[in-house]
């Protein structure tokens, strides 16, 4: 399929060069000699060459290790078909640098004016060497040591701009720096204040080891509170085991025994007890009414009064009755004392407790504060840290630019220096085939033009796709020698040709006999009797194809009448060479019998010639008479064909189609075009004709 459609692309393009061969000639040719004679006319041109290695990092900045972020040979957009050489070769071709080369080489054009950018830039090219990291930039002129001088000079300007550019940049970033210094110092004594504050009003030395203390502390705290509580207990079980023994409390215990080691008051309870003694042996003798046992008693009550003083000064309360028992025995006073003493230890002990008890929570709440302590400080730290990396990355980065801007080395280095050229690059078979080339593209152009301005038919494909009919036969040409593609000059209807004259190729005899098949099958069940043969435009060879068409079908043994319709400019007498005094006009007007005027030229084959040319003759044709003649032609010939004039000259194809059973249109590219044929299908549709088909005449 696909070596069809090259084909055909090719046998395309072949008509077309075969259509277009004179026109094509009368241009190339020309064209080559006024571009060769061009070429040997200009003076030769030389071309210089230099080259420029560009590293991706400074040399110097990757042994030092300072600078290397500067001057980096890398590509801004991100693409893996960006080349950074590219923007180097642009910069190199700026108008400032060309300008400074202009200036500095006093560059002037023919004229003797100084040299403008553009035209410098015009000769100048500046290409990088794929697979490399190498820029090649040329020049060409016609002085070959101007060509050299320009190269050199463009390669220096570029390289002191390189390394100025690269100054320029270690400058600039060393000026943000000392800017930047000082801020960042400021922010970092900021943040080492905030810190030193917070440690300061916290307390803070390492928060992790102050949790892990505290923990420690309310751990053993909380054992020595255990500790301090089982003792408690101890003691408070002893304590009540004394008291059931004394059935006294501990502040009765300690008043029994301040009193009893009172010796004021042991001195009194003596002499109670002597004048008790004694009252109770004046009582056996004496009355209560007696003075001496009143005395006595008067006695003991004032010693009574004088021991509740002494007991309340002792004691310090009045809430201690002396009930006449001050004195205990050495058991009671141990036991006394050892209750007072299991007491003092119990509030020794509960007081202990507390305090533990106390310290305890103290710990327990400063515990529960270290985390969000710990976490103020974690962001304090975290602040001086990088406050303090950004200022040492800044102090580090000033000092790299102030190296960096005393380096006078750039990225790009020269290695070759353009020589002045000895050899012209322009030869004489280059000029040739260059001259060559833009021959053949004007010849192309040509072409291109003529066809597109050619609106003509030209091959059989465009007839069936423009008209649409059947194609019902193609016929070839009469002669390998005749083009099937001529202009109107190029006909002479006076040398057609039939058939059944002379020796042709049997492919044209038997395209004629296929359009008789083609016709008889159209007919189908109805025979086509009466055929107007007629075309879009004369000199298409409709006449010749009428007359063909009718010998092969007087061949095949069937009675065929061809007549000469073309009342406006007959042409079947010519072709049979027979005489035109008479025929059809006389016919019609009466003027002539049939048996004078039809002429048989072969077996089976009888033809009508037009006759003389009248004044109105599409009046003549749609007439009762000529209606009454075809049918009586229908009715004695097996087979009548008549030769109409073309639809774009007059209606008289039209009025004939009326008559009979169909037309048949005849086309032959390069006659007709895309427009007439239009109009011609527009008349037969509008008309109402039966058309049978379409005949491609003249065709290789």
């Amino acid at each position: 399929m696909e070596s069809q459609i090259v084909f055909f692309a090719f046998d395309k393009y072949w008509q077309i060069l075969k259509r277009r061969w004179r026109p094509s000639l009368a241009v190339f040719i020309p064209a080559f000699l006024f571009l060769v004679l061009t070429s040997s006319l200009k003076k030769p041109a030389y071309e210089a060459e230099g080259k420029l290695l560009f590293q991706r990092t400074n040399t110097i900045s990757s042994l030092t290790g300072v600078g290397a972020g500067i001057g980096n040979l890398e590509a801004v957009a991100q693409d893996q078909k960006t080349n950074p050489l590219n923007t180097e070769a642009e910069i190199i071709r700026s108008v400032p640098l060309v300008q400074k080369t202009i200036d500095k080489l006093i560059l002037t054009n023919e004229q003797g004016e100084a040299l403008k950018p553009k035209e410098l830039l015009k000769k100048l090219t500046v290409k990088d060497i794929k697979g490399s990291d190498i820029l090649e930039v040329s020049y060409k002129d016609i002085d070959p040591e101007k060509s050299a001088k320009v190269v050199n000079s463009v390669m220096n300007i570029y390289l002191e701009y390189n390394v100025s550019s690269r100054r320029k940049e270690a400058a600039a970033a060393r000026k943000f720096l000392q800017k930047e210094l000082p801020k960042s110092e400021l922010i970092v004594r900021n943040a080492e204040s905030e810190l030193a504050s917070f440690q300061d009003m916290n307390k803070v030395v390492s928060l992790q080891e102050e949790a892990t203390k505290s923990l420690d502390v309310i751990t053993e705290l909380q054992k020595q509170f255990s500790q301090v509580q089982s003792q408690i207990a101890n003691v408070n079980a002893q304590s009540q085991d004394i008291r059931k023994q004394l059935n006294m409390n501990s502040k009765q215990a300690l008043a029994q025994t301040s009193l009893s080691q009172s010796p004021g008051l042991q001195d009194i309870l003596k002499e109670v007890q002597q004048l008790e003694s004694q009252l109770a042996l004046r009582r056996t003798v004496l009355q209560e009414s007696h003075p001496e046992i009143i005395n006595l008693k008067y006695k003991l009550k004032a010693l009574k009064n004088i021991i509740q003083q002494r007991v309340t000064q002792v004691v310090g309360t009045n809430e201690i009755q002396w009930n006449g028992n001050l004195q205990i025995g050495a058991l009671q006073q141990q036991l006394t004392g050892e209750m007072l003493r299991l007491e003092s230890t119990r509030l020794g002990l509960v007081s202990q407790a507390a305090a533990l008890s106390k310290l305890q929570a103290v710990y327990k709440e400063k515990l529960k504060t270290l985390p969000r302590l710990e976490q103020q400080q974690r962001q304090l730290e975290r602040k001086v840290q990088a406050s303090q990396s950004t200022y040492t990355l800044l102090l580090q980065k000033l000092q790299e630019s102030q190296i960096a801007e005393n380096q006078n080395v750039g990225n790009a280095s020269l290695i070759a220096e353009a020589e002045i050229p000895d050899q012209p690059i322009s030869s004489n078979m280059l000029s040739y085939f260059s001259s060559g080339l833009l021959a053949v593209l004007a010849t192309l152009a040509t072409i291109y033009i003529l066809e597109i301005r050619d609106k003509s038919i030209k091959t059989v494909d465009e007839a069936k796709q423009l008209i649409g009919f059947p194609l019902l036969g193609v016929i070839p040409t009469f002669s390998k020698h005749q083009k099937s593609y001529v202009s109107d000059e190029q006909i002479d209807l006076s040398t057609s040709k039939l058939v059944v004259k002379g020796t042709y190729p049997s492919q044209i005899i038997e395209a004629y006999r296929m359009l008789r098949t083609n016709l008889k099958l159209k007919g189908g069940d109805k025979q086509l009797k009466v055929i107007v043969v007629t075309s879009s435009v004369p000199r298409e060879g409709k006449s010749t194809v009428a007359a063909n068409l009718a010998i092969v079908m007087a061949q095949m043994d069937h009675q065929v009448l061809l007549i000469d319709g073309n009342l406006h400019r007959p042409v079947q007498h010519q072709i049979w060479e027979l005489n035109n005094n008479q025929g059809l006009s006389n016919l019609i007007l009466e003027e002539a019998k049939i048996s004078t005027v039809i002429k048989t030229v072969m077996n089976n084959l009888d033809v009508l010639t037009a006759g003389l040319v009248r004044p109105s003759p599409a009046s003549l044709l749609d007439s009762k008479c000529m209606d009454s003649l075809i049918q009586n032609f229908a009715i004695n010939y097996d087979f009548v064909i008549i030769d109409a004039p073309s639809l774009n000259v007059a209606a008289d194809a039209a009025t004939l189609g009326q008559m009979t059973d169909g037309v048949l249109l005849v086309v032959r590219p390069g006659v007709v075009d895309s427009v007439q044929a239009a109009v011609a299908c527009e008349i037969l549709e509008k008309s109402g004709q039966n058309v049978l088909g379409q005949v491609v005449n003249a065709v290789v």
